[in-house]
């Protein structure tokens, strides 16, 4: 008696297309990086109008970061390039918006350093541990970039003499959240490279 043999034919991975919604919104989001820095520097951050459209560029770009995160694993529109640019894209924007803010004496250095120093170091770290496994975002790092982007936009928007002593709140806010989860990736890390006890 022969083995019978399965005919129903092997499923081939479909080859996803670079040029793809996904990477386009990524794309978009780089492009508006020195858009936004011009109307932040247009405005001086004293030009109420140019400072309400800088904020307007710096939120739209930022929810292009969740909707091509969505399609992309939505629709299986995952790619080496996407995987690489997005957070190129991220951090040049909360970057310039952090760099700006400090510029025109909104934002203390310190805060600017900190944040940047964390982001880019994570950034380093998932590659340097990439062979061993994927660092995946967690719930903290969702509620850091939440704050991150409510801060700046507080910063950036023309509030009224009321409301902005509450901008530094927030962004203090978010410095505890960046750092704490800043350690928690690092710990992540460690445990990634480390030897297994049956390797």
């Amino acid at each position: 008696m022969t083995e019978a043999t399965d005919s129903t034919p092997a499923r081939v991975a479909r080859p996803v297309p670079l040029l793809n919604a996904a990477n386009a919104l990524t794309a978009l989001r780089l492009l508006l990086v020195p858009v936004f820095a011009a109307t932040v520097v247009a405005s001086a951050m004293t030009h109420a109008g140019w400072r309400m459209a800088a904020c307007l560029i710096f939120a739209f770009a930022s929810v292009t970061d969740l909707v091509d995160g969505w399609i992309a694993r939505r629709f299986g529109l995952v790619t080496s390039v996407g995987k690489v640019a997005d957070p190129i894209a991220d951090k040049a924007l909360t970057g310039a918006a952090l760099v700006l803010l400090s510029w025109y004496d909104r934002l203390p250095w310190w805060v600017t350093a900190l944040i940047l120093l964390r982001e880019l170091g994570i950034t380093a770290m998932r590659f340097w541990v990439i062979r061993h496994g994927v660092i995946a975002a967690s719930r903290g790092g969702k509620i850091k970039t939440a704050l991150q982007i409510l801060a700046i936009a507080w910063y950036l928007w023309p509030m009224p003499a009321a409301l902005a002593p509450v901008g530094p709140w927030i962004m203090g806010a978010a410095v505890v959240v960046t750092v704490a989860t800043g350690f928690d990736y690092l710990a992540q890390a460690v445990r990634l490279r480390r030897p297994r006890p049956d390797a």
